[in-house]
């Protein structure tokens, strides 16, 4: 019985200790929620752009006028640039975490 409570103390202690390790600064968490709000105003944007371009085909016979083609381009460009920066950030933040030891 001793050493089963043992055991869970001591479980208990070192999961506590691995997630105090794992905690990020406050600027850290700053700078991922940045980066996530960047990649989500992209992806708006993006959506938008692409709803724009669902209207301009008033055909649904399967064809994409250059138009539309043209728009959904720039969508998936805005996408990648917004993916771009936001990893950007990201890695800046991970970067932000102390080396153990």
């Amino acid at each position: 019985m001793k050493t089963i409570v043992k055991s869970a103390m001591f479980a208990s202690i070192a999961a506590l200790g691995l997630s105090v390790a794992a905690c990020d600064s406050k600027t850290e968490n700053a700078t991922e929620a940045a980066a996530d709000a960047t990649r989500d105003a992209a992806d708006a944007t993006a959506d938008a752009i692409e709803d724009q371009a669902d209207a301009m085909d008033t055909k649904t016979d399967g064809k994409d006028p250059p138009a539309e083609k043209a728009m959904d381009a720039k969508a998936g460009a805005v996408r990648d640039a917004g993916d771009k920066k936001a990893d950007a950030m990201e890695d800046k933040a991970d970067k932000m975490d102390k080396a153990p030891g």
